[in-house]
């Protein structure tokens, strides 16, 4: 996308009422000039160090796999590991596919099958990117997680066109380069987008990180989702 953005925010707050992120990067040797600039920053230093070629920064991780699920435009039902954050399956169920459960030990990612989108919320490594062209990767920053911002997430992908689509689909389908009521609106999108600010708390986090760890989560860190009463006697399932 192009990098000549619109004026942001529209009005300042007083110097009092700012958090301090943005100006800390800067002191750090990060030099931006709108503060989007700090996104695009943090997507490219998550890419490099997962090793993917494109990273779109989002809200948090479970958006981020519903629009991975939205993209693919996926139909079939999806099969993930029983144990498991509640998250993941209530958004298969918002994308209009049904879920189904399965016994399976993993740690730190998994696929959510048929389809090459992982959900990788609980793994925190250099390299950690699966790898494929088509193959979509989501992280999470939750507040436990390794890089903890407190909200946020990342989908990683090898793919410049799903990079440019979920661009605009985080952001209401906008385009960042128009003024507002210029905006003729490319797609129907979500309003999943992160803020600079926790952007910018990212790529603080991240200099101070290892680059290998140990995966916070895996399938005995979870219950048995399929024995819930909302996933027995949802209508989609």
């Amino acid at each position: 996308m192009n990098k000549e953005y619109t004026v942001w925010p529209v009005g300042k707050l007083p110097k009092e009422w700012q958090r301090p992120e943005l100006d800390l990067i800067k002191e750090k040797g990060y030099n931006w000039k709108d503060p989007r600039d700090v996104i695009d920053i943090f997507e490219k230093k998550v890419a490099k160090f997962a090793g993917s070629k494109y990273a779109v920064a989002v809200d948090c991780c479970s958006h981020g796999l519903l629009l991975c699920m939205k993209y693919l435009k996926c139909k079939e039902t999806i099969t993930i590991p029983k144990n498991t954050y509640v998250s993941t399956p209530m958004q298969i169920l918002h994308s209009g596919c049904n879920v189904e459960f399965e016994s399976l030990n993993w740690s730190g990612v998994y696929q959510l099958k048929p389809y090459p989108i992982w959900d990788g919320a609980v793994r925190w490594q250099k390299g950690m990117f699966i790898g494929g062209e088509d193959d979509l990767q989501v992280v999470s920053f939750q507040i436990k997680k390794r890089v903890p911002i407190g909200r946020g997430g990342m989908i990683m992908t090898n793919s410049k066109e799903a990079y440019e689509w979920f661009k605009y689909a985080s952001y209401d389908g906008r385009d960042l380069t128009k003024q507002y009521m210029d905006d003729d609106f490319k797609m129907v999108g979500w309003h999943f987008y992160m803020t600079p600010e926790d952007a910018a708390r990212g790529i603080l986090l991240m200099d101070q990180i290892p680059e290998h760890n140990k995966d916070t989560g895996n399938s005995k860190t979870y219950s048995d989702l399929s024995k819930n009463i909302i996933f027995k006697n949802n209508p989609h399932i």
